[in-house]
């Protein structure tokens, strides 16, 4: 293993402000939106009060963040071994092992390849619910495929030494096989009775975006299975005629960040839109999340999606949405000691803005909105929360860190 020094860059944030709801404080006026731009659709409007542009908080403690490690390719998962150690996956194709103090291993044998082109490769990984007995990890990735490509999820067993994973399963191949470069998804996530969720993206490309309406394609789904690849029988769509029984949920565009809800096992997930239209959303069984003939937000090449259509008869409203975007990656909900006013709230990795949004979540509702690492100048794609409280987040860049948020003593 190759040991990289802690990077010398340490920031300090100060946030002082007077106490206010879940140990949060509005930074300006009570109610004041922490998003200032204008809007790409400024002539719509959200279907209920605090949909978007929540008001502004702030952190009362002071925050810290240190570059742990460097050299990374592209990382996109993150995944917290029992060891304190992160599984870190990197989108050409490898998977590592890096220590919480930045020695970062050597790529793990075993892998199948990937089809790393545009937004394709190595994507999401997750510890298995039974890792302790079984050592089993999961990941997902662009699988290359006669016609093109699609998304896969993969399962095998890592090493005692770390050093590669054995018996490896391929449990999951989304379908259609598409000849694209974008929209994969994908995140993974068990949910707390062992069940796998598994997000996907519509291949992005006009052809393709019908498909996240049509049952009898997994693109543009929220897919549920057993650990083993086999279906639930509870599924919503088993034993419908032409419907996948795989899928969970539909109508969603293109899904990179998955959450399981501490206390409740809600399933949370977070889908890119286009000019406008990132939405959070509280997923159900069987529901249709509206993409593409429900969205926020314009066309890239400006004009309205769909005639500008918000809401429909038979669609779910998203929980929170971006106008302007963020580009959200991963997110995780935060459960820790170090950082007590931030249990429950919702931590999302921003691309676009180089951000991590943190959200204050209230009843299923956004209330306030921070955006934290802005000074560290980076594409944040995956967030975590460390044994101690802390935050850890992986950046999207040709020489992506991993980064470590916490208090400062």
């Amino acid at each position: 293993m190759r040991l990289l020094a802690l990077a010398a860059s340490v920031s300090v944030l100060t946030l002082a402000a007077a106490c206010g709801a879940n140990g949060q404080s509005a930074a300006q006026d009570p109610g004041t939106p922490l998003e200032t731009r204008p809007a790409n659709a400024p002539d719509q409007r959200p279907a209920f009060e605090g949909q978007t542009r929540a008001p502004a908080v702030t952190t009362e403690a002071s925050l810290t963040h240190a570059v742990v490690a460097t050299g990374l390719e592209h990382p996109w998962g993150l995944a917290l071994l029992p060891d304190g150690r992160w599984l870190v996956t990197e989108k050409p194709g490898r998977l590592r092992i890096v220590t919480a103090d930045g020695q970062v291993g050597e790529p793990i044998a075993g892998l199948p390849a990937v089809d790393a082109r545009g937004q394709g490769g190595l994507l999401d990984v997750v510890i298995g619910p039974s890792f302790v007995q079984d050592r089993m990890i999961y990941w997902s990735y662009s699988e290359a495929r006669e016609g093109g490509n699609a998304t896969s999820v993969a399962r095998g067993a890592l090493s005692a030494d770390g050093s590669r994973v054995d018996n490896v399963q391929v449990i999951f191949r989304a379908l259609p096989v598409y000849d694209g470069d974008k929209h994969f998804g994908s995140s993974l996530a068990f949910a707390p009775d062992g069940k796998l969720f598994i997000t996907l993206g519509e291949r992005s490309d006009a052809p393709m975006r019908p498909q996240a309406q049509d049952l009898a394609s997994h693109m543009g789904k929220t897919i549920r299975i057993n650990a083993d690849g086999s279906v639930p029988l509870d599924n919503p769509f088993v034993g419908r005629t032409g419907a996948l029984p795989e899928i969970w949920s539909l109508g969603h565009r293109n899904v990179q960040g998955i959450a399981v809800q501490p206390g409740t096992g809600a399933i949370w997930t977070i889908e890119h839109g286009t000019r406008g239209g990132d939405e959070i959303n509280l997923e159900k069984a069987g529901a249709n999340y509206g993409w593409p003939d429900v969205a926020y937000g314009v066309e890239y090449r400006g004009g309205a999606i769909n005639g500008g259509i918000t809401a429909r008869e038979g669609t779910e409203q998203p929980v929170y949405y971006w106008d302007p975007v963020i580009a959200p990656g991963g997110m995780t909900f935060y459960e820790g000691a170090m950082l007590g006013a931030w249990r429950g709230n919702l931590l999302v990795a921003g691309l676009k803005d180089k951000q991590l949004a943190r959200l204050v979540i209230e009843n299923d509702r956004v209330v306030g909105e921070e955006r934290l690492l802005t000074d560290l100048g980076q594409r944040i794609r995956d967030v975590a929360v460390g044994p101690d409280g802390a935050v850890w987040v992986i950046t999207d860049q040709a020489n992506g860190a991993l980064v470590r948020l916490s208090t400062a003593n």
